[in-house]
């Protein structure tokens, strides 16, 4: 079984409320989240305790330029963004180094499985 973790400040709000259904990554991740795939969603530090919150199963993996990202898929990361500048900053803060608008970017579409 695979995890999809976030860090708790961040998301842990918006996963409970099942408000998140896009994980946007740094890079082509299409080796590691595949359509299909059943995932356990959780949240916490890397390297360190996490908290398993649901299931979900990966619906689509697509590969793109931070800003080719369509006004739905930033919402759907973080229903108070409005635009791929602010993607490009959270980014930034998550991997501490600099996120431009050419990064390439894996946009991960999720849908919790009721259990």
């Amino acid at each position: 079984m695979f995890a999809l973790n976030f860090y708790s400040d961040i998301y842990l709000d918006v996963l409970r409320a099942h408000r998140k259904t896009v994980s946007i990554r740094l890079g082509d991740k299409t080796d590691k989240y595949r359509s299909g795939e059943i995932v356990w969603v959780t949240v916490g530090q890397r390297f360190g305790r996490r908290q398993k919150l649901f299931s979900a199963i990966i619906d689509r993996v697509d590969v793109k330029l931070i800003r080719d990202l369509s006004p739905r898929e930033i919402q759907r990361e973080n229903p108070a963004f409005h635009s791929a500048d602010e993607v490009a900053g959270l980014l930034s803060r998550i991997y501490g180094q600099p996120i431009t608008l050419d990064h390439v970017v894996s946009v991960i579409h999720f849908s919790p499985v009721e259990e």
